[in-house]
């Protein structure tokens, strides 16, 4: 049972989040810490130039509602949005926070991906803990 465990959020339609928060409830030992994580990722400058400046921080309220949202549905669960670069601040939070196991749901990969989306695959091979994938 693990005692810290991490769940990503991405807001694809593809990502089974549910199963993933099913699957971080079964191996959590009681009174864990259960973290909803979602990654706001900067608009490439290309496109930020066209776009309104109060859109980023609109990005940001609606995601940190829908992050809250979700840590609702998990008892003494806690929702986090911060800023960066997905596969690397999921894999920097967890090390320094000392999470145990991270519940991350991929994509239906592609061929370009091989096995697994370019996040998780960076999650497999570059956290401190273990990582159960969700396809």
């Amino acid at each position: 049972m693990y005692q810290n465990i991490m769940i990503p959020v991405a807001f694809d339609e593809d990502r089974d989040l549910a199963r993933a928060t099913q699957v971080a409830k079964a191996l959590a030992a009681p009174g864990a810490r259960i973290t909803f994580f979602h990654v706001t990722e900067s608009f490439p400058t290309y496109v930020a130039d066209y776009l309104p400046p109060e859109a980023w921080q609109e990005r940001r309220i609606a995601a940190k509602a829908r992050v809250a949202d979700l840590a609702d549905t998990v008892a003494g669960a806690e929702g986090i949005v911060v800023d960066g670069t997905s596969g690397r601040t999921i894999t920097g939070w967890a090390s320094d926070n000392g999470a145990d196991l991270i519940v991350i749901a991929s994509h239906r990969p592609q061929m370009s991906d091989i096995f697994l989306g370019s996040t998780a695959a960076w999650v497999v091979r570059h956290a401190d803990c273990c990582v159960h994938v969700i396809r």
